[in-house]
């Protein structure tokens, strides 16, 4: 899809809360967004899947597009995905596994168990995904931005 056509691109809610893309040949489909590097690229490449599996229309970057349908993308996916980023780590019941930890996200303060080293993924550097016992992604970001204390926590996992 280019750029142009990105600007305009036809999206709107139905009643029942779902995403309706209307192509250019103007049949209407119900599409939900997929982000194609929903962690190193969040913004770019995100795919407008139909309820058949095929991608009916192409967003390159969110930025590209109006303001209206922009917004309708960025709240349906924050709805479809949960990943708190965690911003800051307080304390761990322990350094052995199963451990808790209490953390502080971009959502708010929460706890979440580690079972074991395995459950963190380390991804693109600098990144580290981490899976805590309720199957709850909780994403940092970048694990040498963080605070000394959180840093000293997270190596003896590593």
């Amino acid at each position: 899809m280019s750029q142009k056509s990105q600007q305009h691109l036809s999206l709107v809610r139905n009643s029942f809360g779902q995403l309706i893309h209307t192509d250019a040949a103007g049949k209407a489909h119900v599409v939900v967004p997929v982000r194609a590097f929903a962690i190193t690229c969040p913004t770019e490449n995100i795919g407008l899947v139909n309820s058949e599996g095929e991608e009916v229309a192409w967003v390159r970057h969110l930025d590209d597009l109006a303001e209206g349908p922009r917004t309708l993308l960025e709240e349906e996916i924050a709805n479809r995905e949960f990943i708190p980023v965690i911003q800051r780590i307080r304390k761990v019941s322990s350094f052995a596994t199963p451990s808790t930890w209490d953390v502080d996200t971009d959502r708010g303060p929460t706890q979440l168990v580690l079972k074991g080293e395995e459950d963190i993924r380390r991804l693109a550097p600098p990144a580290l995904l981490i899976a805590d016992s309720r199957g709850i992604q909780f994403l940092v970001r970048d694990r040498y931005a963080l605070d000394s204390h959180s840093k000293h926590l997270l190596n003896r996992f590593l």
